[in-house]
């Protein structure tokens, strides 16, 4: 098997690293990890739309490239690995988007892609549910169709990037008298429709990226279904698997471990047998992790559905994040306990962030257990019972 990029793709991976050491904000340069769930950067998504860096691989007519998944692949490991702040248009990029291209009418996709692929219209993701998470067929959340709307009841919680978004991209239960995995469907609700209630919640790091949302007979036009009515469950299969194998899944936290090992040689201490084999076992085990996300490119490249593929990519990729930002804090002994921002502090303060956000890893975008079961019953095909 040949690993090597092509020329194309060697050029356009230093187009976009130029862009990047131009066009990141410094505010957003001194703590680069996870500023692609955080960092808020509208200006930022504009300019990636003119340069045509949205949605790369959707077609021409809805303001993409059709560039390959690989292509794709190429530009997102570039944006995270600079730490860009591309909160603003992630979630369209990478999971809206695909679902209108898949499902939406003619309509939606000129109003919602267009915008995405320019930068201009923002979303957040409403799946979980306070008693449905990994289990997200339990959701309760209802739209029941009343005339010419959708009314919608119930909570959202966990709920991405809310707070700055035009619209919510959800799943509801439209038809509460089916079995749970029947009678749900995808919508796009406007955040600022009446009833609609938003709460921040904070994680350990005193910030905060996720919200609960309420909806209190929220009216919702009918166009805002995505696809077949009571069919989202089958719709939302596809688009997790776009949710969990991306590589921002293995390199939330790489500008990190890049400038611990620049630390570490600088403070000598590359000399210490047991932090040299330890930086090397994280070198070695992202670039496994890293393979495993191209796989899962190359399958997307050759119109195969990488389920079980996306699981492992995903379970493997948190699962390095979270080693990652143990064995850093190790590293840095008692400096790494320190949330002090001050530039005599090594890596002023960031080990103590990635380290207490980590817990999240293994948990946003579908548990390590339920990927394990995703892994063994659809990959290996062992029973479920």
């Amino acid at each position: 098997m040949d690993f090597v990029f092509t020329p194309e793709q060697e050029r356009f991976r230093a187009e976009i690293r130029e862009f990047l050491e131009k066009e990141i904000p410094p505010e957003f340069r001194r703590k680069p990890e996870n500023n692609w769930i955080r960092g808020f950067c509208p200006e930022l998504s504009r300019k990636l739309g003119q340069k045509g860096w949205i949605g790369l691989a959707w077609p021409k007519k809805y303001g993409g490239q059709e560039k390959s998944y690989m292509d794709r692949l190429v530009l997102t490991e570039e944006l995270v690995c600079s730490g860009a702040p591309v909160f603003s248009h992630w979630f369209g990029d990478r999971q809206v988007g695909p679902a209108i291209l898949a499902h939406g009418t003619e309509e939606q996709k000129q109003k919602f892609l267009t915008g995405i692929t320019r930068g201009e219209i923002q979303f957040g993701v409403g799946m979980s549910e306070p008693e449905a998470g990994s289990d997200l067929a339990s959701l309760q959340l209802r739209a029941i169709e009343e005339g010419d709307h959708f009314t919608i009841n119930g909570q959202k919680v966990w709920t991405s990037g809310i707070h700055n978004a035009h619209y919510i991209y959800m799943v509801a239960r439209t038809d509460p008298d089916t079995p749970k995995h029947r009678g749900i469907s995808e919508l796009v609700v406007d955040v600022n429709l009446p009833g609609i209630t938003i709460r921040p919640l904070k994680d350990m790091t005193g910030e905060y990226d996720l919200n609960e949302v309420f909806f209190d007979n929220v009216k919702a036009p009918l166009d805002s279904l995505i696809g077949e009515k009571n069919h989202g469950w089958y719709q939302i299969a596809e688009q997790l698997d776009f949710e969990r194998s991306g590589v921002e899944r293995l390199m939330s936290n790489y500008p990190l471990l890049r400038d611990t090992v620049e630390y570490v040689r600088k403070a000598g201490l590359n000399k210490v047998d047991w932090i040299r084999r330890k930086l090397a076992q994280l070198e070695a085990e992202f670039e496994v992790g890293r393979l495993l996300v191209y796989r899962v490119a190359w399958m997307l490249s050759q119109g195969k559905v990488p389920n079980y593929e996306a699981a492992m990519a995903k379970g493997y990729g948190t699962a390095f994040e979270q080693r990652l930002s143990n064995a850093i804090t190790q590293i840095l002994g008692m400096y790494g306990q320190i949330a002090d921002d001050s530039e005599d502090i090594p890596l002023i303060g960031r080990a103590v962030s990635a380290y207490l956000y980590c817990p999240a890893y293994t948990l946003q975008g579908g548990t390590s257990e339920i990927l394990k079961g995703i892994v063994a019953t659809r990959g290996l095909g062992l029973p479920t019972k």
